[in-house]
Parts: structure tokens; sequence; C-alpha cells
């Protein structure tokens, strides 16, 4: 592997085919969790350069409505967004890349990388890696039906036969991938696993276009550790924004240097405004699962969060959730209390 390579330490902004990523800090798709309500706390706080949906079936995308289908509810505020299809099929591409022209997509993603069992049974997500044919397929397929930024977010493969991998970014630099995103760690690899950030380095050797460096990420020394040992061009933050919503912004100040506000950030308020979101554009049979998605993922600011993912998780209604999240933060006043301030030690 490559020696460490110097950190960014200034804004150097990613374009790609009149789409501006700055500062480089991307959202990274999540199921269930990077919908609009999530979204938008994350825009408030600042510091996304690109903003992502959580992943889109291909095959039922042209049925959703743009307007109401939880998958595609978009504010104004949320741009630039990033649209994730899910495929192994390269015939579901044309009418999928239809519906995310209707909805005015910023850009189109590829998910190459999804390590689900049951994503897996279908031949989609990190299995295309291990049928690079068809991955080729879908990709061409993409590209001839899209004159959008495209981009395609892959894991380190099922091995540890770098040239195997090296083969597949460049095959999709080839058919025409605008931007390749790497979650660093194998197939078949735990969140548990430290990720390896120095594959990435060897990726960045083979091909031109950007490549975005994901997995481990939750503070700002992270990041610093991984641009430095990555030599990356940016970063995708996936369970450290869902557990810390202002934490783009503190990389975005702390790395590159962006004119920010430093975050504040009350908890409960922040829960509060998580809610309000979801009660006024999500219909009600789809509130309550993400609001319990969120607070998984929230309650680890808490000391003692597991009570308050507990009592949520055992919910059957949102005024029950709701009713139970203000009792904990009663019980928990003073850490909720401006918990959260620029240079507090990260989780």
């Amino acid at each position: 592997m490559n020696a460490e390579t110097d950190a960014q330490t200034m804004p150097q902004a990613i374009e790609i085919l009149g789409l501006r990523i700055d500062p480089p800090l991307l959202l990274a798709p999540m199921a269930g969790i990077t919908h609009s309500a999530l979204r938008r706390i994350m825009t408030d706080f600042g510091g996304v350069g690109l903003l992502s949906t959580e992943m889109l079936s291909a095959k039922r995308l042209p049925t959703e409505n743009c307007r109401i289908s939880p998958y595609l509810i978009r504010s104004e505020t949320e741009n630039p967004l990033s649209y994730q299809l899910l495929t192994s099929n390269d015939k579901e591409i044309g009418r999928a890349i239809d519906k995310l022209h209707a909805c005015k997509a910023d850009a189109v993603d590829l998910n190459m990388g999804c390590p689900s069992t049951a994503v897996g049974k279908f031949g989609a997500g990190v299995m295309l890696m291990e049928k690079p044919d068809e991955a080729r397929c879908i990709t061409a397929e993409a590209r001839k039906c899209t004159s959008l930024p495209l981009s395609a977010k892959i894991r380190l493969g099922s091995d540890t036969d770098s040239r195997k991998l090296k083969a597949f970014c460049s095959m999709l630099e080839g058919e025409g991938i605008d931007m390749l995103t790497v979650h660093a760690r194998f197939r078949h690899e735990p969140f548990a696993r430290n990720p390896r950030w120095e594959y990435i380095a060897e990726i960045k050797e083979c091909i031109k276009i950007p490549v975005i460096a994901n997995g481990g990420i939750f503070s700002a020394e992270d990041a610093e550790k991984c641009l430095r040992v990555s030599g990356a061009d940016g970063l995708m933050l996936g369970r450290g924004a869902a557990i810390k919503p202002w934490l783009f912004a503190e990389i975005a100040r702390s790395i590159y240097g962006s004119d920010i506000p430093a975050p504040a950030v009350g908890l409960p308020d922040m829960y509060a405004a998580f809610i309000e979101t979801l009660n006024a554009d999500f219909r009600p049979i789809y509130r309550l699962g993400r609001l319990k998605a969120f607070t998984h993922y929230f309650a680890r600011n808490y000391k003692f969060g597991h009570t308050l993912a507990c009592r949520v998780q055992s919910s059957s209604s949102m005024e029950e959730a709701r009713e139970r999240a203000w009792t904990f933060f009663g019980e928990t006043a003073q850490e909720s209390h401006n918990l959260i301030r620029e240079g507090l030690q990260s989780l």
C-alpha cells in the first residue's frame, strides 16, 4: 500500500458535468434514513456538498409519485440531490432514469456496494462486483440514458485481490462513470471492522475521475485521517452523520475552512423538528418507522441513549413515541442542555 498522503486543508470543490460539489462532503444513501426530513436538518447546519436519497428500486421507481412517495419527497432547500438506483438489470435503467429526470435529479448514482443479503439475492448491490459484465451493461445503459453526472458506489469486493478491484474501477470509468465512491470494507465485513482506507489510495492511482472515501468517519479527526491515508478527493458520511447531522458542518469548518457558523445543537429541539417534518410531509403510514430508524442513531448522543431507543422502538404510534421521548428528555435535561457544541469530544 502507498505511504500516507497529505490531507486536504483548503476547499477543493469537485466539478463534474456542471455539478459543483463544494465542500466535497457527500451524504451516503441509507435505507429508511436519508429521506427529506433528515436531509433538511443537515442542510440547516450546512456543510453538505451533495445530498442523497436512500437507495431506490429501479423496477418500482417509475410508478412512484414524486410529490408523496416517502422515497422521493424533496423540499426546495435540498440541493444538490443525487438519486441512487438499485438494480441488477440494465433493461430497468431507461424508465427509472426517465423518472429521475421528471423528479429533477441533480445526479444519478448506481448502487454496486450494498452488502444486504436480501439485495444480493437479486444479484444487485455488491454482487455486481462479482459480475463485471452485468455491471458494465448497467453502467453503459445509464450513461446512454442521461447527461446528468453519473456516479457509482462500491465496496472493496470479496477478497484482497487489488488487481481485480482496480480492473473493476477502470471498467466503470471507461463506461462513463464521472465519480466513484468506495466504501472501504470488503463484501462480508461488518461495520465494526475498521475501514481499509489504504485500498482507496491504490484505486486513486489507476483512475482519473474523482474518488470519494466512505466508511468509519464519525468526527473531524476521522475525516482528516481518512483523507491523509486514502488521498481521496472527498468524503461520504453515513452513520456518523445520522448520529450527528451537524457533522458535515464540523468537518467543513475544520478540514476545508468553510465559513459556516459553529454548530450549536439542542438535541430535543432537533428531535422535535424532525417529528414536525415527518408529520407535515409524510403520510401517516410512513412516519413512525422513519422516526424509529432515526432514533436508533440519534440516541447515541446520550449516555443512556439505549433507554430512549427502546422506548421509541416499542411505541405503537407517533404520539406515544413523542411522549416517551419527551419523558426521556426531561429525565436527562442537564445532559441535553447545550450538550453538543463546537470543541466537544466526538463520538
